[in-house]
């Protein structure tokens, strides 16, 4: 028979009645700011106030959560920077329009302070974003849109097929319109919102390929012209992979000249 330690067994036991007595050691006390924010939060989510409420008084609104002033102000400073409420000088404090674009604008800040060897990461969430946008995008997307996406790449094609230097900037700028276009045809708020918070901060690793993959310009004009096609035929099995094959070439030089891509496209924008 194995012969255990009395000594160890108590320290154990200790320990773990320790975990179960005292909770703090893996809780963070609520401070009045969380309460004052998980109450307007639970007040928008009840249907107490809506996309465009006006929130009560400072003075009443404090007496009903229970808190001072100055921790309601600070929360409603936090809720104004997330996008959640909006101060109107004179005016009083309103829950804002509520849209995802709105409350998802805070992931960009994130992405920004990303340095640059983070970018295939990025492109690599950009690509599944953006794969199932073009899927939906072909069962959703209607005559204007089509239209207005086969005028980006219209209006770019001299640009592409032009002997001599292209205008990077340009065929940059068309590149984005383009993307924006298919992401707002997926009928799909967040997932629109999404992609526009992660899609700019991509830009410098396409431009790096632009510039110093050859062909790599007309390649991607290419596949924008392929994307579309399967668009037009509002067939999303073909979008999603015309999307998918597109932006995986991307992925895969910002993966292989991750600081090279932020140095060149940094150079050319200057």
């Amino acid at each position: 028979m194995v012969r255990r330690d009395r000594s160890y067994d108590g320290l154990m036991n200790s320990d773990l009645d320790d975990d179960r007595v005292d909770p703090s050691r893996t809780t963070r006390p609520r401070s009045q700011t969380d309460v004052v924010v998980d109450g307007i939060k639970n007040m928008i989510t009840s249907g107490v106030l809506r996309a465009g409420s006006r929130l009560p008084i400072e003075k009443d609104l404090a007496h009903e959560l229970g808190v001072s002033r100055g921790p309601l102000r600070e929360a409603v400073r936090a809720l104004s920077i997330i996008g959640v409420l909006e101060t109107r000088q004179g005016d009083g404090t309103y829950v804002t329009s509520l849209e995802p674009s709105l409350l998802l604008a805070p992931v960009s800040f994130m992405v920004d302070l990303r340095g640059a060897s983070d970018g295939s990461h990025l492109q690599s969430v950009r690509r599944v974003l953006e794969t199932e946008a073009a899927g939906r995008a072909a069962l959703t997307i209607d005559e204007d849109a089509l239209a207005e996406a086969e005028a980006i790449l219209a209006s770019v094609e001299p640009l592409v097929y032009a002997t001599g230097e292209p205008d990077y900037h340009a065929i940059m700028e068309a590149d984005i319109t383009f993307h924006r276009v298919v992401a707002r045809a997926s009928a799909n708020p967040a997932l629109e919102a999404l992609i526009e918070a992660l899609a700019p901060r991509t830009i410098e690793g396409r431009m790096w390929r632009a510039m110093n993959e050859q062909g790599a310009v007309r390649a991607t004009h290419a596949e924008h012209r392929a994307i579309l096609r399967s668009l037009s035929a509002h067939d999303p099995d073909s979008s999603r992979l015309r999307m998918a094959v597109h932006l995986l070439a991307v992925q895969d030089s910002m993966r292989n000249h991750p600081s090279s891509s932020a140095t060149s496209a940094r150079d050319a924008a200057q």
